[in-house]
């Protein structure tokens, strides 16, 4: 695992891949699985490896905390960079970042809390978890009313920030004051899309934002680092063509909800068995494993295509 300080560099040199959390019959960390999942992503040059919303980690408690972060460390390739999630209360943060601090990890992404919060508490909380932890942390915006872009500001100014990832939904991606003046008052090298394949184009050829997380990157990682570097390039033609093939599964997951669907389409792929969602979530509906299974399955071939071509 990479366990170097973030430096900007590392932003743009990855899709950040924002997997699930496979677990074993009696939901328990499943080796096994998750380190096919990360094989399969690290196989399609995938290097960035976030555990959040996905992998449902604002259900880890301290009981397995520990261990579940040990294991991802252990199993990571020595270039991936695993960055594990805390919160979303002030509470748990400060619980887990004293485990992290005895690890290696240069970074966490603070769980975005959509009550009771006010932004000023926030940006209040993500500075004295920082300073909790010893590193600056990853500062996750889902949502207005959450913190202001000025407060993102101070945060990094303090040294408090890592980087930023924005992923408030928007009816149109490239008409969002919220983030024009974000990358405003800060630098704009710090912001990732947050959002997946959908908005990535516009978010970084409108707004110049460094990079995207994305979750159907564990279907189809040769895909999403072939979008990345035709966005880097900026031929958004390209980027156009390639992300066109992710849009049936984030249509399922905008559909049915993000996090069950991308658990599920892991599995129904052949990819790794993700076993079950960690409540208080719940897995989807079997009635829905048709269309999910379809689009996965689809996805996956066009990734196996673009290895063939390679090849």
């Amino acid at each position: 695992m990479k366990t170097t300080p973030v430096v900007l560099a590392d932003l743009p040199a990855s899709v950040i891949a924002v997997p699930p959390l496979c677990r074993d019959k009696d939901l328990a960390f499943s080796r096994a699985a998750n380190q096919a999942l990360i094989r399969h992503l690290e196989s399609g040059g995938v290097t960035t490896l976030m555990y959040g919303g996905n992998a449902n980690f604002y259900g880890v408690g301290l009981y397995e905390y520990a261990a579940v972060v040990d294991a991802l460390a252990e199993i990571a390739a020595p270039t991936s960079w695993v960055i594990p999630s805390i919160g979303a209360d002030f509470g748990k943060m400060l619980d887990q970042v004293a485990v992290l601090r005895t690890r290696a990890f240069p970074t966490a992404m603070v769980l975005p809390m959509a009550s009771p919060i006010a932004p000023d508490g926030v940006e209040a909380g993500i500075r004295r978890v920082a300073d909790a932890y010893g590193k600056p942390v990853v500062v996750y915006i889902k949502a207005d009313g959450y913190i202001a872009p000025e407060g993102v500001k101070r945060l990094v100014e303090a040294g408090a920030v890592s980087f930023v990832k924005y992923g408030t939904v928007r009816k149109d991606p490239g008409d969002d004051p919220f983030l024009a003046r974000l990358v405003e008052v800060v630098d704009r090298r710090l912001v990732v899309s947050g959002i997946g394949e959908r908005p990535a184009i516009a978010h970084m050829r409108d707004f110049g934002l460094a990079g995207f997380t994305s979750g159907s990157v564990c279907v189809a990682p040769r895909g999403s680092m072939a979008l990345l570097a035709a966005l880097k390039r900026r031929d958004y033609a390209a980027a156009e063509r390639v992300r066109a093939a992710y849009i049936p599964l984030e249509d399922c997951r905008d559909r049915w909800s993000p996090i069950p669907v991308l658990h599920e389409a892991v599995r129904l792929a052949g990819i790794a068995d993700s076993g079950p969602i960690l409540p208080m979530l719940a897995n989807l509906d079997r009635e829905l494993h048709e269309p999910v299974a379809k689009a996965a399955r689809e996805l996956l071939a066009f990734d196996r295509n673009l290895a063939a071509r390679a090849a």
